[in-house]
């Protein structure tokens, strides 16, 4: 997994690239949990993600409860079809907002 950070004014977007599971999902939690205090507005690009686990839904989760809780926005954009599968599936895809 690799993960990009472009900060655009007060948004902050993230570009996945690869697989987020169990071994690579405390990494992305590490790396987006610390920003909720630096933003208002989180993005993650989605592009380049090819697999998400339930770990990885689990990360998502956090981050978009601790945005809510503040006030924030946190999305996803450039959800292929296999990832949003992954949402429609386990209900995410009505719990985050994707763009």
């Amino acid at each position: 997994m690799t993960i990009n950070k472009t900060e655009t004014g007060a948004k902050i977007i993230f570009e996945i690239e690869g697989r987020v599971d169990t071994t690579t999902s405390s990494e992305l939690q590490s790396i987006l949990v610390p920003e909720v205090s630096n933003t208002d507005d989180m993005v993650l690009d989605c592009a380049k993600l090819i697999y998400i686990s339930s770990a990885g839904l689990r990360v998502l989760l956090t981050v978009h409860k601790a945005m809510n809780k503040k006030g924030g926005k946190f999305s996803l954009t450039n959800v292929n079809e296999d990832i949003l599968e992954i949402f429609e599936i386990t209900g995410f895809s009505n719990i985050l907002n994707i763009n």
